[in-house]
């Protein structure tokens, strides 16, 4: 069974950081093809935020790009999102993903977590 854990939401104000943290377990952590972070705001369609791959490339929406950071520990089985200069629209539920081949409209094979609120006030 795939379990996705994520910690670290919270309230900042905008121009703040928060990092956000996924545990999983070694099994997901190896054989899954990446692990990603989503986001859903209220009365929004979930959306792509960042993604590593087993082999530490990384990707990123343009929204977040330069002001994201995701990273994966490889000891830990975690993979973290550092968000930096943040700001009211980056609030949303935000879920840790993983995908087992790497298609991340593959319902069938991808699993998510429970997700963690990030609200920014501005």
């Amino acid at each position: 069974q795939v379990q996705l854990v994520e910690s670290g939401g919270g309230l900042v104000q905008a121009g703040e950081s928060l990092r956000l943290s996924c545990a999983t377990t070694e099994s997901t952590f190896r054989n899954f093809a990446a692990m990603a972070w989503f986001r859903q705001a209220p009365g929004e369609d979930r959306e792509y935020v960042a993604s590593i791959a087993t082999t530490g490339n990384t990707f990123y929406a343009t929204s977040v790009k330069g002001r994201f950071t995701i990273s994966r520990d490889n000891a830990k089985n975690m993979i973290y999102l550092q968000m930096n200069s943040l700001l009211p629209e980056d609030t949303a539920v935000y879920y840790c993903a993983a995908t087992q081949f790497g298609n991340w409209a593959d319902r069938e094979n991808n699993y998510w977590g429970q997700g963690t609120q990030v609200t920014v006030s501005s």
